[in-house]
């Protein structure tokens, strides 16, 4: 059996939600990561992150509609995504940590959760490209990757903001190369 709409517009949550294509996923987990980065920005009192956020919520969507409709992310939106997780990694004191355990406040582990599901998006671009025969844009998975780096970054530093000691994650199973 093929699933499909009943046509009742009231029973439909989305317009593509039934199609055959990891288009929808994509979309959907765009739509999840601008929901939880405004979930988290909700609750953070640091002004400097909350801008940055406020300015990014829109370009998450702008990320969202990008496969579908035209593209919405410039190589601007990335050099500026660049320059502030640089700002903000400039304002960390123990940068040299690699990566951490994920911990701290509610905002912070949301923030963690944004990181998780950016590599996510990206995982679901690589599925478009694999499956389908939409062009991807070179600037999505890029502005993706970029990201996840910019929101671990935010938790480094509102952890820091907060005296949350974040222990250093030291894989066994990946040794750090001499």
């Amino acid at each position: 059996m093929t699933l499909k709409a009943s046509g009742n517009v009231g029973e439909l949550s989305y317009p593509f939600i039934f199609e055959d294509s990891p288009l929808c996923d994509f979309e959907i987990l765009t739509d999840e990561l601008c929901t939880y980065t405004g979930l988290a920005l909700s609750q953070i009192s640091n002004q400097e992150v909350r801008e940055s956020l406020e300015r990014l919520q829109p370009k998450i969507f702008n990320l969202n509609g990008s496969i579908r409709g035209k593209c919405g992310i410039f190589e601007k939106d990335i050099q500026e995504l660049l320059s502030e997780m640089e700002d903000f990694k400039s304002q960390v004191h123990d940068n040299a940590k690699r990566f951490v355990l994920p911990r701290g406040t509610g905002p912070v582990i949301q923030l963690h959760q944004c990181r998780s599901l950016s590599k996510k998006v990206v995982r679901a671009l690589v599925q478009v490209d694999k499956l389908t025969t939409k062009n991807i844009p070179e600037t999505l998975p890029r502005f993706a990757n970029v990201l996840a780096n910019y929101y671990f970054v935010l938790t480094r530093v509102l952890n820091q903001e907060a005296g949350i000691e974040e222990p250093e994650y030291i894989s066994i199973n990946y040794p750090i190369p001499e």
